[in-house]
């Protein structure tokens, strides 16, 4: 793909002399202008050479077209030439195209993690050179804050070691379609594309670092991309359920009132489940008067459903608390609460849905019913 190594592979797998159709963009209309609501969306993503990128995304339910060009430039209507082998500021980048009710833009940037080294800041794999460098291009405010989280939870994950993530979340401005015949490569030229894609040496790396969570989330979240049974809704399906409040609260990290809210002075004995996804959290057989204002309890009734992670923000380092499916922000959890575990699980009430112990069986919660005997 133009990169320093690529010319040689691309040699042995054209043949020596073989020349590839040229066909320039010509005069494009700007295909990343904002869709109005209730239309498709775009996300643009830089993860190297764009032949690699297009596959993951175009098997996506609810994605209806994926183009290759290039990005992040100075440039008008660059050439491939320009781009690889000149100073246009441009990265190689695909742009998708997707129905928000069929696939989030979070599990866009699932399975665009999943197809990156976003610890390289000189290119990808064999690639080298600017052009080939990662970045996330956000369309407008939500997909830059869906980004920016979504980075900061795989950097606390810790899945690269001590090799800081310099994927960039940059804004948006122009997107240049590439030359027809980069367009679906994959498709047109399998051979080629696969010979190139085994030397460059992103699947050996891919497979190394996610192992069997390579293929986890590259679906829609409509069609169950959590797997198992909690699955998180998709994007439209989260603004018709949740209350202003309860999006702001679980999608967007806030924090509501103290003494203002529904559970924090709740005495009735049953479960707290995820507002998105259902899953079961807490108890009131653990929960406690904290004086806070805000549930507070001192344990969870599923560790393995709640997730926590270091949090800067506020200029102090607390623990933030998520689900681990539905991957709603619940709160914070603090070293301050009684025995025997000592900690303070402090919840926000509009992450959360009250199950009455009498309802448990009904709901689907059964198994929850032996902690009020």
């Amino acid at each position: 793909m133009g990169r320093t190594g690529i010319p040689t592979i691309l040699a042995i797998a054209l043949g020596l002399g073989a020349a590839l159709a040229w066909a320039g963009p010509g005069d494009v209309p700007d295909v990343a202008a904002k869709p109005a609501a209730g239309q498709t969306a775009r996300a643009t993503f830089a993860g190297g050479c764009f032949w690699c990128m297009e596959p993951p995304f175009e098997k996506l339910d609810g994605v209806s077209d994926v183009v290759s060009g290039y990005t992040g430039g100075h440039v008008d209507s660059p050439t491939y030439d320009q781009v690889t082998y000149g100073d246009t500021g441009h990265y190689e980048a695909v742009q998708v195209t997707y129905d928000p009710a069929k696939v989030s833009y979070g599990a866009l940037l699932a399975v665009f993690w999943r197809q990156v080294d976003p610890t390289d800041p000189d290119g990808q794999f064999v690639d080298r050179g600017a052009s080939y460098r990662t970045a996330i291009f956000v369309h407008d405010d939500e997909q830059r804050h869906q980004a920016e989280q979504s980075l900061k939870r795989l950097e606390d994950s810790g899945r690269y070691g001590d090799d800081p993530i310099v994927t960039p979340v940059l804004d948006f401005q122009r997107f240049w379609p590439a030359e027809d015949y980069h367009q679906d490569y994959y498709e047109k030229n399998p051979i080629r594309y696969k010979f190139y894609r085994y030397r460059s040496g992103r699947d050996p790396y891919l497979d190394r670092i996610w192992g069997e969570e390579r293929e986890v989330d590259e679906m829609s979240d409509a069609s169950d991309a959590k797997k198992g049974p909690y699955p998180k809704p998709s994007e439209a399906e989260l603004r018709e359920k949740l209350t202003p409040l309860q999006y702001e609260v679980t999608q967007l990290d806030a924090t509501e009132r103290p003494f203002d809210n529904t559970y924090w002075d709740e005495k009735r004995e049953g479960i707290y489940v995820d507002v998105v996804s259902g899953e079961p959290l807490f108890s009131s057989t653990h929960k406690y008067k904290s004086g806070t204002g805000w549930p507070s309890f001192w344990q969870p009734i599923e560790k393995a459903h709640v997730v926590e992670r270091d949090d800067d923000s506020l200029f102090q380092r607390r623990t933030e608390v998520r689900s681990k499916h539905g991957d709603s922000h619940l709160g914070h959890v603090f070293p301050d609460g009684p025995e025997p575990t000592g900690l303070r699980y402090c919840i926000n009430s509009a992450a959360l849905r009250f199950v009455p112990r009498e309802d448990l069986e009904a709901e689907g919660y059964g198994e929850y019913a032996k902690l009020f005997d």
